[in-house]
């Protein structure tokens, strides 16, 4: 292994990560971040994917289908196959035939309902069973979040497909649906379902899909909250990238710690 200088405030240590078998890597803000690929990234993921390594794709993106996610990678420049990709409509879905629920009022911006159009059923009239919400851009209006209150009160559940509370835009930092979820969730006194990074339940998907056990698994990512206290609850090992949503002063406050930190995923192929 190459010599390699992580972060100002890194402990290196290579050996605990020869066990790795399995990696689960974000997109937004760690591939690229607004519509430019991050520097090295893409030949980073190439000389990974030729290598023994169980790789997914696991992201908080609301705002596209799979599909259009996987046409958007390979437009810039990634190879990276749809069935490798992991997003929270995946996991609402699963969870949805799990209870036998189908009828739900989508908040929701973009392409992303066609992740959702086997398994919710079109009758706009019938009661809902699940408000899903994701990050809904201009789609969030004073009508439709009202809408959605009406049927939580009348006994739909909440489902959050993420609640984080910004991202990385091509023009700055903008909300996310968790604000939307937390009116949601004051208006209502309901607490949401997060399908999204860092619930358990989306990292333990993707885990049973690579047949791999959470210690053999490390994550990538650029969020201390979603990415690393996700990976942390889930039993992973997790690496820190400083691009993206990164933030030095949400590192220095928050109470869990990565297990490396590195300056960009161009990196990861010294180390790994």
């Amino acid at each position: 292994m190459k010599n390699l200088e992580f972060g100002r405030d890194c402990d290196v240590n290579l050996e605990n990560l020869k066990v790795i078998k399995g990696l689960l890597i974000d997109l937004d803000g760690v591939l690229y971040v607004g519509d430019h690929p991050v520097e090295g990234a893409q030949a980073t993921i190439g000389s990974l994917m030729q290598k023994d390594y169980t790789i997914r794709f696991v992201s908080n993106t609301t705002r596209k289908c799979k599909k259009t996610i996987a046409n958007r990678l390979s437009a810039m420049g990634f190879c990276i196959p749809e069935e490798y990709i992991f997003t929270p409509p995946l996991a609402a879905v699963a969870h949805m035939k799990k209870n036998g629920k189908r009828y739900c009022y989508l908040l929701t911006t973009g392409d992303v309902e066609r992740d959702f159009e086997e398994a919710c059923a079109q009758d706009t009239n019938a009661k809902k069973d699940y408000v899903i919400v994701g990050d809904a851009g201009e789609t969030i209006t004073y009508d439709n979040l009202n809408a959605a209150f009406r049927h939580l009160m009348e006994g739909a559940e909440l489902i959050a497909l993420e609640k984080d509370r910004y991202w990385m835009a091509h023009d700055g930092l903008s909300l996310s649906a968790g604000p939307f979820v937390q009116a949601l969730e004051f208006a209502t006194g309901k607490t949401a379902m997060v399908m999204g990074k860092p619930s358990k339940a989306f990292f333990d998907l993707a885990l049973r899909d690579m047949g791999l056990h959470s210690e053999q698994v490390v994550m990538i990512g650029d969020n201390i909250r979603t990415d690393i206290q996700g990976a942390h609850n889930a039993g992973m090992r997790s690496i820190l990238v400083r691009t993206g949503k990164f933030r030095e002063d949400d590192l220095k406050i928050a109470n869990i710690k990565p297990t490396h930190i590195i300056d960009s995923i161009a990196q990861l192929k010294n180390i790994l």
